[in-house]
């Protein structure tokens, strides 16, 4: 009886280790291809994109991608996490010089179907991000800031507007403007 289920116990972790061997490499192309597609979306067109960079603001880790066009940074794309409802809500932010939004792109979420999983699939929520200027206040307008919340999903709005202004916060940093309470002063290194 032990040899037998020994026996099993490795043909099905041998199975499952050739499995993993065969699949990472398409999982791993999958997931930079959805990572090079958020870049694009969230950044303005015609810039030379960086290698990954990293930042940290108030303890938290940051990578970055600058786009640079003429030599000058044109914007970037910051990776930002918050805890959403469900889980860890991950964007990608693109935020020019002056501290604008350009776009945003959700890379993952694990927020509540049909609540705040429509995150990134509510075209009036997702649009508003296009263009959010530094003069708006970066808060829902639950708490008095210019971000219009998604129906019945006020917790992952509020997270999403959190990752949102930690990248603006990074970025503002870099240009030695003033940030907002949620991060703060910012130390740029290579990764």
């Amino acid at each position: 009886m032990v040899l037998c289920l020994t026996a099993v116990c490795l043909v099905c972790a041998a199975l499952l280790g050739g499995v993993y061997l065969l699949t990472a490499a398409p999982i791993e192309a999958g997931a930079q291809k959805a990572l090079n597609a958020s870049i694009s979306a969230v950044l303005p067109e015609g810039g030379e994109l960086s290698e990954a960079l990293s930042a940290e603001a108030d303890g938290v880790s940051f990578q970055y991608y600058e786009s640079r066009k003429d030599s000058l940074v044109q914007a970037y794309a910051v990776k930002s996490t918050t805890g959403g409802f469900g889980g860890p809500l991950t964007l990608m932010v693109g935020v020019l010089p002056d501290g604008t939004v350009y776009n945003t792109s959700v890379l993952s979420h694990s927020e509540t179907p049909g609540l705040g999983a429509k995150c990134d699939q509510d075209e009036n929520f997702m649009k508003q991000w296009r263009g959010f200027g530094p003069e708006k206040k970066l808060a829902v307008r639950k708490d008095g800031g210019d971000v219009d919340a998604i129906t019945a999903s006020t917790i992952t709005s509020r997270a999403y507007t959190k990752a949102v202004l930690q990248a603006v916060n990074l970025v503002r940093g870099f240009s030695g403007m003033p940030v907002d309470a949620v991060s703060g002063a910012t130390k740029k290194t290579e990764e």
